[in-house]
């Protein structure tokens, strides 16, 4: 929940947005896709989520700490009406890395995201990314191809989520936030533990308005693998797009067998010739806990973190 100090900066930047946004709407929003400012040589990016982020960036250090792998991605999770952390930016690039948003629409409706009821605080966030300067990636309602999240499948429909999509980068467009990697993020369809997901082609924005796309998914049993867990919605994708794929989020717990299971993530990227991954060191809403903490899976993370090339970094 935002605590009241957050909802008056938030509700100032809305108000400061509005007319930044009808200023800017008033020019012809560019056509073409919005140039690729990371590298995507495979195997660039490896990536981390910690409890702490962006309150703090003590989780990520301590990360580095025990891994030996500094990210070159800190993800966090950014609620609705929430303003772009510059200071928490500004910290991750100060550490060869880059901020991944994860925007997601907690508690509003996506048809009205689409009908531009929010351009207020969507433009003031587009300032505030664009006058950070350094490249930011930014991923709209993530898994959306799930059940489990109000924006997602069989909660609201694939065209609104569309519209909603096209809509933000536009907006951001208009703006001049250029430095943005648009990520679209999309849960594994072979979901073992809540039956069937469905493909992502109902959700697909266009080549237009994505620049890579996400992929999440986790190790849960000893006998998962990274070609059967993540194969299938690869080949999906594909039908879609070439662009550079990235695993948004994953993790191995202890039970899954978690050194394995680490060792097996650095050789599924290397084998699919994807961007990389970003590791969910944390434990989730379901108590399951995909933390590095054992002996045996630091140094699986940090021997497959050295078989990397990083050009990224």
């Amino acid at each position: 929940m935002l605590t009241a100090g957050v909802a008056i900066v938030a509700a100032a930047a809305i108000a400061a947005g509005v007319g930044l946004y009808n200023k800017a709407a008033d020019r012809p929003a560019p056509t073409r896709p919005l140039p690729v400012q990371l590298p995507t040589t495979p195997e660039s990016y490896l990536g981390v989520y910690t409890n702490e982020a962006p309150t703090s960036y003590s989780g990520v250090s301590a990360f580095t700490s025990a891994t030996g792998a500094k990210p070159d991605v800190v993800m966090y999770y950014s609620g609705w009406f929430v303003p772009f952390p510059t200071a928490f930016a500004t910290t991750v690039a100060s550490n060869g890395g880059v901020p991944l948003v994860q925007m997601n629409p907690d508690r509003v409706s996506v048809a009205a995201i689409a009908a531009g009821r929010y351009d207020g605080y969507l433009s003031a966030y587009a300032e505030a990314v664009r006058a950070y300067h350094h490249p930011v990636i930014v991923s709209f309602g993530h898994e959306m191809n799930g059940s489990w999240y109000s924006w997602g499948y069989r909660h609201t429909s694939p065209t609104k989520f569309v519209a909603a999509w096209r809509h933000i980068v536009t907006v951001f467009r208009a703006l001049g936030a250029e430095n943005v990697t648009w990520l679209w993020t999309v849960n594994i369809i072979n979901n073992t533990q809540d039956g069937t997901i469905p493909p992502p082609a109902r959700w697909w924005p266009g080549s237009s308005y994505v620049t890579w796309v996400g992929i999440d998914g986790y190790y849960l049993e000893p006998d998962w693998q990274f070609a059967p867990l993540f194969g299938p919605t690869i080949a999906s994708v594909r039908t879609l797009t070439q662009d550079p794929i990235l695993i948004a989020e994953t993790g191995a717990t202890p039970a899954a067998g978690q050194p394995a299971k680490i060792a097996d993530m650095f050789a599924g990227v290397r084998l699919y010739g994807l961007l990389g991954f970003v590791y969910f060191d944390a434990t989730d809403y379901q108590g399951q806990d995909f933390s590095i903490s054992s002996p045996a899976a630091v140094a699986a993370f940090g021997k497959g973190a050295g078989t990397f090339p990083r050009p990224g970094s």
